[in-house]
């Protein structure tokens, strides 16, 4: 028998996961080339070459019990400091790597820093449309979720309804720029208001209220759009980063943690962090994939490969008479469903071998999440699919 707070997630197993399987027994039914499947942020873009040539090189080079053995819970002192050295230049802070924790990835950086500041009942703050695990990465540590609706003319923060539901129970608030699922950046003017709005409700309430930038499309923005580092706008910020998509490395678990001198207690936030990494059972983030992040802290994925694709995608779905904002980050568009059960246009769209995630995966029904980190041809052959599920509905592109 399992636990009881088990039993809804095994019931409502994440869509996006169950379409990516599904995928795969159409792929071998229909053959690979025959199935379009826009379901998961699973990077097509190769690693960057210096990755591969890092992993032969430390293999070759460095002490195996060194590189293979136990370190510090917060990560290899050396390449915390690299990495800091790295967000110093390019950002204008002024970190060192006694501000950064090592974690497997984003979605355990999450967790830790919701185990180091959340009690049982405090609340969490999140914009719909939202990547759906924040919510259970709440629960794991009996809080509670507050939601605030989306503005869908711009998927910016709704601002005008996130300060009046910040309560005396809110400990944290999420953000995501490059935003999953719709591509859409906060702008610095957002992040001011918000930020101004955080620090006159923590005053108000006497205690902090922590601000978490989940950022694992930092990297992935297009046309020169700046995305703000959130650190230097408020100063109890954690930032959550992710390798996972700016060096195509989503099975291997790595990035980090910052905390800012400037948060209330740092030194006692980072302590906590180091031990949560330890109690939630990661003990440390992989330790040859540190060091090759060491080796490769300023290296990038191919940036222009997915916005070829954000263009070819986004350009012919409008002319098709689709309805969508263009992304200013991530690989993703957010489209809005020609019928109100976006659910129902799903199954339409699979139909014609083309698999895309429903927007209630994402608090946020009535649309539909469309990946676009496949490949250009894959793009291209789904195009004539894409033009028949729009002729089905009877669309027309805007004059």
């Amino acid at each position: 028998m399992i636990a009881d707070r088990m039993k809804p997630l095994v019931e409502n197993n994440s869509a996006i996961r169950m379409m990516f399987e599904e995928g795969k027994k159409m792929a071998a039914e229909f053959g690979s080339e025959n199935v379009y499947d826009f379901s998961l942020g699973n990077p097509n873009v190769p690693a960057p070459e210096c990755v591969k040539q890092a992993l032969v090189d430390i293999l070759n080079e460095e002490d195996p019990v060194f590189v293979h053995g136990y370190m510090s819970n917060a990560g290899y002192e050396d390449v915390r400091q690299t990495i800091a050295e790295s967000l110093n230049r390019r950002f204008g802070t002024s970190f060192a790597g006694k501000n950064l924790v090592m974690v497997c990835g984003a979605a355990s950086g999450l967790n830790i820093i919701l185990k180091t500041i959340l009690n049982p009942g405090e609340e969490v703050v999140v914009f719909a449309p939202y990547f759906l695990e924040y919510g259970n990465y709440v629960r794991n540590f009996d809080g509670r979720l507050t939601v605030i609706s989306p503005d869908t003319a711009t998927f910016q923060p709704n601002l005008a309804e996130f300060e009046a539901k910040i309560s005396e129970k809110t400990r944290a608030v999420i953000v995501n720029s490059p935003h999953n699922p719709t591509g859409v950046v906060y702008s610095e003017d957002t992040v001011k208001e918000l930020a101004a709005i955080m620090d006159r409700k923590q005053k108000e309430y006497g205690h902090p209220i922590f601000l978490v930038s989940d950022e694992p499309y930092r990297e992935l923005a297009y046309d020169g759009v700046e995305v703000p580092y959130l650190t230097k706008y408020y100063a109890n910020t954690f930032v959550g980063y992710s390798y996972s998509k700016s060096l195509s490395l989503p099975g291997e678990r790595i990035g980090y943690v910052v905390v800012p001198d400037e948060m209330e207690d740092s030194g006692k936030v980072l302590a906590a962090l180091g031990i949560a990494n330890r109690v939630i059972g990661s003990v440390n983030a992989p330790s040859l994939m540190q060091r090759v992040i060491a080796r490769c802290v300023d290296a990038r994925t191919d940036v222009e490969a997915y916005d070829r694709n954000r263009n070819l995608l986004y350009q012919s779905l409008r002319s098709y008479g689709f309805e969508c904002i263009k992304p200013q980050g991530a690989f993703y568009l957010f489209v809005k469903s020609p019928e109100e059960d976006e659910k129902a246009f799903c199954a339409k769209a699979k139909e014609k071998h083309i698999l895309i995630v429903p927007g209630s995966s994402f608090a946020c029904p009535g649309y539909v999440r469309i990946a676009y980190c496949v490949s250009y041809e894959t793009i291209q052959n789904s195009l004539p699919a894409f033009s028949a599920l729009a002729e089905d509905y009877g669309l027309k592109p805007e004059a």
